[in-house]
């Protein structure tokens, strides 16, 4: 077998000739390094959307009331984040934390809803 120089920590090792780590901690050392960028990103992004959401179930214990913008913002919503939309046939666009949403009324006032069956 060849000796070969790991890609994490500089050892010496011998094994497979697809081998390129000493260790399951090398191993593991480089791919969570390559992967944390992107990890971050998306932990960033659902934290946003897991704080969304509970906003929208605090302000509608019910499942369906009207509140005025300023109460999601003065919580800390982020209208930019949300999973999907939801179009009806008139035209109104709901916006979706997963299965709380809201559809902007006039006036700055929201109708919050949840969404009975869950379906893309």
């Amino acid at each position: 077998m060849k000796k070969k120089t790991c890609l994490v920590c500089g050892e010496s090792f011998h094994g497979r000739q697809d081998k390129r780590f000493c260790s399951d901690h090398c191993r593991s050392t480089f791919h969570n390094k390559q992967n944390s960028d992107a990890t971050n990103f998306m932990r960033n992004i659902n934290n946003i959307l897991r704080k969304n959401r509970r906003i929208l179930a605090e302000l509608n214990p019910r499942g369906k009331t009207k509140v005025h913008r300023d109460a999601l913002l003065e919580k800390g919503f982020k209208f930019s984040y949300f999973t999907n939309e939801y179009r009806t046939k008139s035209g109104n666009v709901y916006y979706f934390c997963y299965e709380h949403g809201y559809l902007k009324l006039d006036d700055d006032f929201l109708a919050l809803v949840i969404r009975q069956q869950y379906v893309e």
